[in-house]
């Protein structure tokens, strides 16, 4: 996988805070996703199938939801780049994160 393709797929701000937070938690569903950023489910569907088609992401169907999570192929150097851009960036996506931890301690009826 070239740093171009990575690069290019990632240079979205949806696709970003998403890959940051999924880096972040490890798993998350299209719900997770839709309560962290505050977009409707095929705008956050639409963004992940392209990560999944750049191959940054890995998804699994449970249900009637749909979890991703970074794929395990992921060279090594993209890894390091997601993870240290997290670390190093909580500003850049610290509301979605701060949505989603109250989304994860308040029960709803999704995922």
């Amino acid at each position: 996988m070239s740093p171009l393709k990575i690069f290019k797929c990632l240079s979205d701000d949806t696709r970003l805070k998403s890959v940051m937070l999924i880096a972040e938690f490890g798993e998350l569903c299209v719900c997770d996703l839709m309560q962290a950023l505050g977009l409707e489910q095929p705008k956050i569907s639409r963004h992940l199938a392209e990560l999944r088609k750049c191959g940054v992401l890995l998804d699994e169907r449970r249900g009637k939801w749909v979890y991703y999570r970074l794929h395990p192929e992921l060279p090594e150097w993209a890894n390091k780049v997601i993870s240290e851009s997290s670390v190093h960036n909580k500003s850049y996506y610290e509301e979605a994160l701060d949505r989603l931890k109250v989304a994860q301690i308040i029960p709803s009826n999704c995922c």
